[in-house]
């Protein structure tokens, strides 16, 4: 049972709200960033180059901040825990970015606020599923499920399709991830458990790289420098920290939630910058999640345990 500490659910303001909003739109540039880096790094040698500059802008926030980079003895294992559940997330969802479209990829990791709401009903007593956000859930799947069945069934040997369910296992681990977040930040400080989460996952990410993975240097251009950089600065970078913070003082699935904001840009952004086409279905999906979240945001009435 969650602690009466994990019931809060202070109200979000206009400048929580704004900057909710950026992050989401800014994770909306994400899988068009991830698709330029692959034409160069692989799965695991693009995490490991991507959140190695994530490591050091966090690393360089934390000093200017004056937080003491160096977890006491009881943080170290929750910390490891969280970094391996970051860096199969992470793997698996570059895994799928790199097998299915911009457009498809955006709307399925968008998902994970969804997953986030149901970890939540059981970690955070005062972030119950409602029947409002119930049916947001349902809606939700409804639309993921048309682009699952957007072929007429499962194949595997569809590299689409294939991508498509690494992308929806990448969302559920996400949304885990984001709940198992919430809880450490409670009691830790959020920078720390950010850096610490990357830095952990650097040996994993670049020794799995080193054994499996060739990296792609003849395709080396602006497109998966500039892939990178976005992924490193501005997702790992200031993105995960201002999402951190605003799951210290607020519902975690009511910042999770801003999400749906994320699949919209992430479609426009595929469209322009990886000239994809968007048709009915993705449209009709995108519509659905994304009514499925806003219906997911909306506070609980009751936040008694």
């Amino acid at each position: 049972m969650a602690s009466a500490s994990d019931t809060t659910e202070k109200k979000l303001g206009i400048g929580a709200v704004t900057a909710a909003i950026t992050i989401h739109v800014l994770w909306g540039g994400n899988p068009v960033a991830v698709k330029w880096g692959l034409e160069v790094f692989p799965p695991l040698a693009s995490g490991f180059v991507r959140f190695t500059i994530g490591t050091i802008a966090i690393g360089l926030w934390a000093i200017a901040r004056g937080i003491p980079l160096l977890p006491p003895r009881h943080e170290w294992l929750p910390l490891a825990g969280v970094s391996i559940l970051f860096t199969f997330q992470l793997w698996l969802m570059n895994v799928g970015f790199g097998q299915t479209t911009g457009a498809l990829g955006s709307i399925l990791i968008a998902l994970n606020p969804l997953f986030a709401a149901a970890f939540a009903h059981f970690l955070f007593a005062g972030d119950r599923l409602t029947w409002m956000r119930s049916a947001g859930l349902m809606l939700a799947f409804i639309g993921t499920a048309i682009i699952l069945a957007r072929h007429g069934s499962i194949d595997f040997s569809d590299a689409t399709q294939a991508g498509n369910w690494l992308l929806l296992l990448s969302a559920t681990l996400l949304g885990w991830r984001l709940i198992v977040s919430a809880k450490l930040i409670r009691r830790l400080d959020e920078v720390r458990v950010m850096l610490w989460m990357l830095l952990l996952s650097l040996p994993m990410f670049g020794l799995s790289s080193w054994a499996f993975e060739t990296i792609s240097w003849q395709n080396l251009g602006w497109r998966p420098i500039a892939g990178i950089a976005y992924q490193g600065f501005v997702i790992a970078g200031f993105a995960f920290v201002v999402n951190s913070y605003l799951m210290k003082l607020y519902s975690p699935t009511i910042v999770a939630s801003f999400n749906f904001v994320s699949p919209a840009a992430g479609l426009l952004l595929s469209v322009l910058l990886l000239n994809e086409t968007v048709g009915a279905i993705e449209l009709t999906s995108l519509a659905l999640v994304a009514a499925g979240l806003v219906l997911v945001a909306r506070p609980a009435r009751s936040l008694k345990s």
